[in-house]
């Protein structure tokens, strides 16, 4: 007798499990390499350290740019205070209008230098805090591909190491199209 009843299909499927995320930790600056911060094969947090580059160059050019804004913020006080000597002069037509003009436009060009040198301040402290190479994801962390004392560089194309996001994994099953139809 035909009857109509479920029918379960098994198959044994060969599969490979592959991580959901897969970020390769490189430098954003140039220097060597101080010391490596991690244990391989260890899972790690997100924004843990992971290398210290040495600090000392980017250290100074924090300090030189703090000390720029400071020699260009004292050049806008002094260019502000002589803009406004000038306007109060020229209200009783004491100067001429191109000694004014030439004062006030000082004074913008010295505004301008100023947030010129904060910006510059801006990214030296930028790249002095990319001294310290941290973890982008969470998860496991492979081998060390440089050494305490190696020369890196921004933009190159060797990763330091490579952290995997394991949790969640995928699991990638190679499946013919015939076999789909099949199924």
């Amino acid at each position: 007798t035909v009857s109509t009843r479920e029918l379960t299909l098994q198959a044994e499927l060969p599969g490979r499990t592959v991580a959901s995320l897969v970020a390769e930790v490189r430098p954003q600056i140039n220097g060597i390499v101080r010391e490596r911060l991690f244990e391989e094969g260890v899972t790690v947090k997100a924004g843990q350290p992971l290398y210290q580059i040495d600090p000392d160059s980017y250290e100074a050019a924090v300090a030189s740019a703090e000390a720029a804004l400071v020699r260009a913020e004292a050049a806008a006080t002094t260019a502000k205070l002589r803009a406004e000597r000038l306007a109060a002069l020229a209200g009783r037509q004491l100067v001429s209008r191109q000694d004014l003009d030439d004062a006030e436009a000082a004074q913008r060009q010295s505004v301008a230098a100023v947030a010129e040198q904060r910006a510059q301040l801006q990214g030296a402290r930028i790249d002095l805090r990319r001294t310290r190479i941290a973890a982008p994801i969470t998860g496991r962390i492979g081998r060390s591909e440089v050494t305490a004392g190696a020369l890196v560089s921004a933009g190159q194309a060797q990763a330091l190491a490579t952290v995997q996001q394991l949790d969640p994994m995928f699991v990638d099953i190679p499946r013919s199209s015939q076999e789909l139809l099949q199924l």
